[in-house]
């Protein structure tokens, strides 16, 4: 095993190798991850994935063009290709269906999964998710921009929390690092070249598509989320029929990790509903 928590397991997906998490027993909940500068599923839910394996086996893989997933020269990174590489991974895995968490991007990706493959999903959680249309926001663009220095992903980081207490000097390092290895920065700034309002856009799946998702569907999001605004989350409570809507006040776009200790609690409540 790496010394580096954010390499866990490997697997054959389709024509390449995906890192992933694979943590707990039991039903199967499968959690996707945003789209942030060297972002990897660890780093988005390493706070996450201990508390919900206690009750659940939790895979977390690194989307393609992300993370320690192999890239590929070729790739083409759209939703549909997406939604195809979860899919071949719930495939290797031998897993036929699975509550979904998605951040963001990966909210986008859960909902996009949910209309083209109904039956692989059983509940979904949406927490500070893209999937609709709204309007690219300053910091939205900022992050997608990103080009790696310590000072910009300090600057980044600060977009995305709140309470800004909880972006340190040495979390900045890290996560400026984690920019900056082979491949990583290459195929980030591929993905979301400018202009960028046309990237939120082919994130979005089509409202008379969401309308007709069946799932318990419950979207948490920060009321201070400055990156992807709240109003995407009262736009799914208002499309999906079998939905709820909870809003952190002083929380920005890590409900996770700002509001950690309750974001678990309601994750595992609303699954919970599910076993019985």
């Amino acid at each position: 095993m790496s010394s580096n928590p954010e390499i866990a397991n490997s697997i054959q997906t389709g024509a390449f190798k995906t890192n992933y998490h694979d943590e707990g027993e039991g039903y199967p909940v499968f959690m996707i991850h945003g789209s942030g500068p060297g972002v990897t599923a660890w780093a988005n839910w390493r706070l996450v994935i201990p508390v919900l394996a206690e009750h659940y086996r939790v895979i977390a893989p690194d989307m393609a063009g992300f993370g320690f997933t192999e890239r590929l020269e070729n790739y083409e990174y759209t939703m549909d290709n997406w939604v195809q590489h979860a899919v071949d991974l719930m495939d290797a895995l031998g897993i036929e269906k699975a509550h979904l968490v998605g951040n963001s991007f990966g909210g986008g990706l859960a909902i996009a999964l949910a209309i083209k493959h109904p039956e692989r999903v059983n509940r979904l959680v949406l927490m500070g998710a893209a999937g609709v249309e709204f309007e690219l926001t300053a910091c939205l663009d900022e992050v997608w921009g990103y080009e790696p220095s310590v000072a910009n992903m300090r600057k980044m980081m600060d977009l995305f929390a709140y309470d800004r207490s909880l972006v340190t000097d040495e979390l900045a390092e890290l996560r400026y690092k984690a920019t900056i290895q082979p491949g990583f920065q290459e195929s980030f700034s591929k993905m979301f070249p400018a202009p960028r309002q046309r990237w939120v856009d082919a994130l979005a799946s089509d409202p008379e598509d969401i309308k007709k998702i069946q799932h318990e569907t419950l979207m948490v999001h920060g009321r201070e989320d400055v990156v992807v605004p709240p109003i995407t989350s009262k736009t799914f409570f208002e499309l999906l029929p079998n939905s709820q809507l909870h809003m952190f006040g002083k929380c920005g776009h890590w409900t996770q990790i700002e509001q950690n200790a309750r974001f678990n609690k309601l994750v595992l409540d609303f699954f919970t509903e599910a076993d019985q």
